[in-house]
């Protein structure tokens, strides 16, 4: 089995536990921010949701300059709706769980690049840029949106274990 077919378990584990959380987006929300220096719950969200699309944007490009004339023409989502929010989300799942389902071992091992004013900002590996820059990065940022939840009232969906709000379920008793 493959560099990516290997990822593939924890990919689908990281993307329902993401869209779990995605779910509790409360729309009367969207322009809440914590401080003026945190992104607003309806851009933070939105780029959880757009983040997953760069794992088929970096298995299908060697390189993504997310503002080539230096006039920020990249638009980021901002969400305007949960069900906006949550198509983005599985479309983008989609697409790039079938970009890895592919990706042989010298494709995940070859140099991706990120830039900007076509300076190069990172490069590394594809299966780095898989494991931080999509993965780790959306955990990052669906934890900040646990924090926006708690501040909000919303229940923060267990996840890992348990939540302060949620129990895990118990297994079945099969001593009966």
């Amino acid at each position: 089995m493959g560099i990516a077919q290997n990822m593939l378990g924890e990919f689908d584990n990281e993307m329902a536990n993401t869209r779990k959380a995605l779910e509790r987006v409360p729309e009367d929300k969207l322009d809440w921010a914590p401080d003026p220096k945190s992104m607003k719950l309806g851009r933070l969200s939105g780029h959880i949701a757009e983040m997953v699309g760069w794992g088929s944007m970096t298995l299908s490009s060697e390189e993504f300059d997310f503002d080539p004339d230096g006039k920020g023409s990249y638009k980021p989502m901002v969400t305007t709706s949960r069900a906006q929010l949550l198509a983005e989300f599985d479309k983008n799942v989609k697409e790039a769980r079938a970009a890895l389902s592919k990706a042989s071992d010298p494709q995940m091992l070859t140099e991706w690049k990120l830039k900007a004013h076509g300076k190069t900002m990172m490069s590394m590996p594809r299966v780095a840029v898989i494991r931080v820059m999509v993965m780790n990065h959306i955990i990052h940022h669906r934890a900040q949106l646990g924090v926006y939840f708690r501040l909000n009232g919303i229940p923060v969906p267990a996840l890992y274990g348990p939540s302060a709000d949620e129990g895990m379920p118990l297994a079945a008793d099969t001593t009966a």
